[in-house]
């Protein structure tokens, strides 16, 4: 699969998934992981999208199989994820493209969308905030400062666990799943999900919402800590072209908890927006 090569930058890398007919010219559609993930986390979903259309799932820096060679200190910020996508994007013919993130994939996405607007066709936000509200914050903090000081005191699986069990996952959630997810998202190290949580309570992007122009789907939980009213409400008051649909649970990781509903519906979503039915 590709990896983009770039001079005194992280490399990238993106999965390519592909079962769309040959004579088609099928859009594409880019899935964008959250924290601490990687494109692997997508799996559920690939298979009800990648007949449809060109499913691409990139590595943000520092995770997966994209570049860690970078100043974990400057170098998660909104700019710096809005370039490496738009990178992704050329690489691919640089072409417009329907976007879909999860958590702080979609604060990425909102952000490349307020900057580049006609390179999306589509924007469908998956539990994604335009900011960490301060009911989240004192949550993932767990007792302590902040939620950096929390992964630094408790240790990355520990607070792993304490923040599955309050915010990510039901308690009937399989705990073969729960540990898989705990033992992959801790692979990121405690360095990058330090750094990577303080981008995400740095990384308010409410000013980049009045400058999309692309459609935008809104998959939230119903009462969630992080995806909640008050995110609502930013983006009623600030988004042109949105669309809500809620999924009667408080827990924030409904891509992993409904992954096939969450799937159809980003499917029927950016479809639609095509003028195109994809059914079989």
């Amino acid at each position: 699969m590709p990896i983009i090569k770039r001079d005194n930058k992280p490399d990238l890398y993106y999965q390519v998934d592909d079962f769309t007919d040959p004579w088609s010219n099928a859009p594409t559609l880019i899935l964008q992981h959250g924290y601490g993930r990687t494109s692997e986390f997508w799996f559920q979903w690939v298979p009800y999208l990648s007949r449809f259309f060109k499913v691409v799932r990139p590595d943000l820096r520092g995770l997966g199989r994209s570049g860690k060679d970078f100043d974990l200190s400057k170098g998660l910020t909104p700019a710096n994820y809005v370039e490496d996508l738009r990178a992704v994007i050329a690489d691919l013919g640089d072409a417009p493209v329907h976007y879909c993130g999860e958590s702080i994939g979609g604060i990425v996405g909102i952000a490349f969308a307020g900057t580049y607007p006609n390179m999306i066709r589509s924007l469908s936000l998956i539990s994604a905030p335009a900011f960490i509200s301060d009911i989240a914050r004192k949550g993932y903090a767990c007792g302590h400062e902040s939620w950096p000081e929390a992964i630094k005191k408790m240790g990355v699986e520990a607070w792993m666990v304490a923040t599955n069990n309050s915010t990510r996952f039901p308690p009937d959630m399989p705990r073969e799943f729960t540990d898989w997810y705990t033992k992959k998202v801790s692979e990121a190290g405690m360095d990058l999900l330090v750094h990577m949580g303080q981008f995400a309570l740095d990384g308010n992007v409410t000013p980049y919402l009045e400058k999309i122009t692309a459609p935008v789907l809104c998959l939230y939980p119903t009462g969630g800590a992080i995806a909640n009213d008050e995110q609502k409400q930013t983006f009623v008051k600030h988004v042109k072209n949105l669309r809500f649909v809620h999924l009667p649970t408080p827990y924030h990781m409904i891509h992993y908890i409904k992954p096939a509903l969450c799937a159809r519906q980003v499917l029927n979503f950016a479809s639609a927006v095509d003028n195109r039915v994809c059914d079989e």
